[in-house]
């Protein structure tokens, strides 16, 4: 096992990789940007380096940097979180070319399963449904036009590198392609360095679900179980829940089995997600994609099998075996998170930085909070605006989710603007009740949201009660009024 683990990312991603060493009896090391320098993650680690400037290339996604500092501070080992370098074949290699160890996959697994393009071609020689859709990109507007007339609209434009929603359109008639095409491709171009994409058949309101898979390097594969992330904006996850309402014992089965049959046929090693799209029909379901990290909304996975993921991914890195099979793993009740971020609803969930004057977070059974801020930390507008990730475990999906109404209603954000109130209106809603989760579930039922008269009015009274508590008037109206003289706030100093 390794002393030292150098964790190459930031936020509650970090905090929570960093938490799971810890309990392993492993040194941490964080690295950060200047405008993190007073981070979560960088008060929580044992060892902290400075790679630069705010703007990613110059800190989180600088590969000789991040290797300098494992080598500087004896980290014998990288995990990468997710996003920034998490899905990076170059990266995997500078490690391993340094002698460090990559938490995850091998650089050829990472390369092959990140063209989204390649990743199919594997899945069909394994057996794994798949989409109908392209097996080779293209940048050719031409070609990509006579594939869609092929099959039929509506149709995706995908990027064939990266996710997050990014070089993607849905495409509903032919009027519509060839500018879709050009905006795909130039955004894809941007935000991967290539612009080439492919298409797929649009599926009418499928579900999003997806299988936890884990591969150790002694030919082990499990899955553990699945998880629906249907409620997306932007092709972002924003509420995920397991189990699924959607999935029969079958088709639950079924899809484990080809979760396990992706990986096996991809020669993987490590933790990751076989994301698949259940139609709506509830049986029928095509492969999407393969992420070869840890996702965001692991934790539900964990609190349902009672399995530390970030832990097996550590183990497995230092060549250990996988401590149980297949049949050892069970799902014990429900659970359901919520990615609560520093952004906008009504402003289409444009992101809101700024400093956290207050950060109260929800306490009680079945409720964790993998948090990555403090009151007071300035959350930077230069990287995704993710506070948290507030999960809730119960007996039942009622249970749970009631558990997180009220978890959502106790966390108190004031400072910036947060997701927290669109966020409990979703859990409340009749659509969600039912389990009526499909991808299209917020412009479907959410279009134009707006913050209650009733919530805001209750804010402003928060924010003002507060304001006069730090008053500290000693006499006049303000003593009269009940506000706390400043002999009460000073705890146990006297003069």
């Amino acid at each position: 096992m390794f002393k030292k683990v150098l964790i190459a990312n930031r936020g509650e991603i970090a905090v929570r990789v960093m938490r799971s060493c810890r309990e392993m009896g492993l040194g941490t090391v964080a690295v950060y940007s200047d405008v993190d320098a007073h981070a979560l993650h960088v008060l929580e680690a044992d060892e902290a380096v400075c790679l630069g400037q705010a703007e990613p290339a110059a800190s989180y996604l600088n590969i000789a940097k991040i290797i300098e500092a494992a080598k500087q501070t004896g980290a014998e080992a990288i995990h990468p979180g997710y996003g920034f370098l998490a899905e990076n074949a170059h990266f995997a290699t500078a490690c391993a070319k340094a002698g460090l160890v990559f938490i995850g996959p091998s650089p050829r697994v990472i390369e092959e399963l990140g063209s989204k393009t390649r990743a199919r071609q594997i899945m069909e020689k394994a057996g794994v449904p798949l989409i109908p859709g392209m097996l080779e990109p293209t940048m050719d507007a031409d070609v990509l036009l006579a594939e869609a007339q092929r099959m039929g609209y509506p149709v995706l434009i995908k990027a064939v590198a990266g996710g997050g929603g990014k070089g993607m359109r849905m495409v509903a008639k032919a009027e519509e392609m060839r500018e879709a095409c050009a905006s795909a491709c130039g955004e894809a171009q941007k935000a991967f360095g290539d612009g080439n994409v492919y298409l797929e058949k649009n599926l009418i309101q499928p579900r999003h679900v997806e299988i936890q898979i884990l591969a150790d390097s002694h030919g082990n594969v499990v899955h553990l179980f699945e998880r629906e992330c249907s409620i997306q904006r932007r092709h972002q996850k924003i509420v995920e829940e397991t189990p699924s309402v959607a999935l029969t014992p079958e088709t639950r089965q079924a899809m484990g089995r080809a979760a396990v049959a992706a990986a096996k046929a991809a020669g993987y090693v490590g933790a990751g997600t076989v994301e698949f799209l259940l139609d709506h029909d509830g049986r029928s379901f095509y492969f999407l994609e393969v992420n070869t990290r840890l996702q965001v909304e692991h934790p539900i996975t964990e609190l349902t099998t009672g399995v530390d993921l970030v832990r097996l991914q550590v183990e497995i890195a230092a060549g250990a075996a996988l401590p149980f099979g297949q049949d050892d793993l069970a799902q014990r009740g429900h659970a359901i998170e919520c990615r609560v971020y520093a952004e906008d609803p009504e402003a289409d969930f444009f992101p809101s930085p700024g400093r956290l004057l207050v950060h109260r977070e929800p306490k009680g059974p079945g409720v964790r909070n993998d948090c990555g801020v403090y009151e007071g930390f300035e959350v930077p507008m230069d990287y995704d605006p993710i506070l948290a990730k507030l999960v809730t475990h119960g007996r039942t999906r009622e249970e749970a989710r009631q558990r997180m109404i009220r978890a959502l209603q106790n966390y108190v954000v004031l400072g910036v603007k947060t997701s927290i109130g669109f966020l409990t209106d979703v859990l409340a809603s009749e659509p969600f009740i039912a389990g009526q989760t499909y991808t299209d579930f917020i412009p479907r039922h959410f279009a134009g949201w707006r913050q209650s008269a009733d919530d805001l009015e209750l804010a402003a009274l928060a924010y003002a009660a507060g304001e006069s508590s730090q008053t500290n008037v000693a006499s006049g109206p303000g003593k009269a009024a009940g506000w706390p003289t400043p002999w009460q706030t000073l705890g146990g100093w006297r003069l």
